[in-house]
């Protein structure tokens, strides 16, 4: 099992930024892949970025040039730095973790954090 805590969101304007973090329970960067979801009523969960065990990332073509993901090992906590936030950024931040092992896929889910853009 793997408990995800998140911190950070907020209540921020269009144009400003803000930094998610994600703690895990255990260290699990070297295995599992990490990452970011947003979701808001009515629409499906939407992957945001995520970084592979090898530090691979991937982003959703929204916030590519925009938001960064990163991990700092010895802090074990993975971010996501969201610079010039716009209202369509404003939804429920999800932090991810998950790994196969001989074809099961292990996912885990964080509570969430609320980032609201709004003027």
């Amino acid at each position: 099992q793997v408990q995800l805590e998140e911190s950070g969101g907020g209540l921020v304007q269009p144009g400003e930024s803000l930094r998610l973090s994600c703690t895990p329970s255990r260290n699990i960067f070297s295995i599992y892949t990490v990452g970011w979801f947003r979701q808001t009523p009515g629409k499906p969960r939407e992957l945001v970025a995520s970084m592979s065990s090898g530090g691979l990332t991937n982003y959703t073509d929204s916030v590519k040039g925009r938001f960064t993901i990163s991990r700092d090992n010895a802090k074990n906590t993975v971010y996501l730095q969201m610079n010039s936030l716009t209202p369509e950024d404003t939804a429920v931040y999800l932090c991810n973790a998950n790994v196969e092992r001989n074809g099961v896929v292990y996912l885990y889910w964080g509570r969430g954090t609320q980032v609201t853009v709004s003027s």
